[in-house]
């Protein structure tokens, strides 16, 4: 499903990101990504999302070569991803609801599948009873949630998480590796950048650690093994606490409030979310402008 053949990335300031990478993932793996700051992670994921180009070698990704990759195709190749980042993402003025409907409506889906569609996701998610709140209303962890059940608006095969527990609680933490861990159990592939290392020895998936651009693990490995991580994140006795805690939510029964309006669709949508923070900051700052706070 992705292959990188000897690939390397150089950025025209001369920084070596990643260097002859050789690495393949079957559909329906689960991947963790780890590794040092400056390692090579952030660039690994924007090759594998065409927002950059190898310098050397062949990204394969779904049967698409990216190196042939034309730029207008493009948003069409990243439909079939879920993009989850440690920011979140969301749309400041539109409710839970539309936040995860708009990605369906930018790509033209039909208002009745986008009502059937979205309220399953909200009820995976454990959101039932947000449904109507705007993202200022809600903690961290229950806006990367709506940023998760948004990557699965359009039954993505494969979902890349970039640090998606780094600005939520411990306990939020191991409640998003688990639901990703779920969906992967269903079929998603699940590509997942981490510092946490205890969710990376909790979960016992593959890992590919990157040092200095180069992997210098694929496979099991020990947490003493792992790059040092900050203080900010969880240790083991925390997470040891929080999973005797743990409980899957219930899914509710599927709700039958009216229909909301429908957003304007805008095709810059998909591109701002899954570039860097600043095109996102532009994005906002254009739809401010535009009127977008219907308050």
């Amino acid at each position: 499903m992705i292959d990188f053949k000897n690939v390397s990335k150089v950025y025209d300031n001369g920084t070596k990101a990643l260097q002859n990478i050789n690495i393949h993932i079957d559909k329906g793996e689960f991947v963790f990504i780890v590794g040092a700051s400056g390692a090579g992670k952030s660039t690994f994921i924007k090759l594998m999302m065409r927002e950059e180009v190898p310098t050397n070698g062949t990204i394969v990704v779904n049967g698409i070569n990216l190196n042939e990759l034309k730029k207008r195709k493009i948003p069409y190749f990243r439909r079939n991803m879920g993009i989850v980042f440690q920011d979140f993402r969301l749309i400041p003025n539109m409710t839970v609801y539309d936040n995860i409907a708009f990605a369906m409506r930018v790509v033209g889906a039909k208002e009745k599948d986008i009502k059937k569609r979205v309220a399953y996701l909200i009820n995976l998610v454990g959101l039932s009873a947000k449904v109507k709140c705007k993202p200022t209303e809600l903690s961290g962890g229950e806006q990367q949630r709506v940023s998760l059940a948004r990557a699965l608006a359009n039954n993505a095969n494969i979902i890349i998480a970039d640090e998606p527990t780094g600005n939520v609680d411990p306990q939020m933490s191991y409640e998003i590796v688990e639901l990703l861990t779920r969906l992967n159990d269903a079929g998603t592939t699940v590509i997942m950048v981490t510092h946490a290392h205890d969710l990376v020895e909790k979960f016992d998936k593959r890992v590919i650690m990157l040092d200095g651009g180069e992997i210098v693990v694929d496979g099991n490995v020990q947490v003493s093994d792992l790059p040092v991580q900050s203080s900010s994140h969880l240790n083991v006795a925390k997470k040891e606490e929080i999973e005797s805690k743990f409980t899957e939510t219930p899914v509710a029964e599927e709700s039958e409030d009216e229909a909301l309006p429908e957003e304007k669709s805008d095709d810059d949508f998909l591109n701002a979310i899954i570039g860097d923070t600043e095109s996102y900051r532009v994005y906002l700052e254009k739809d401010d402008a535009e009127g977008g706070d219907e308050s």
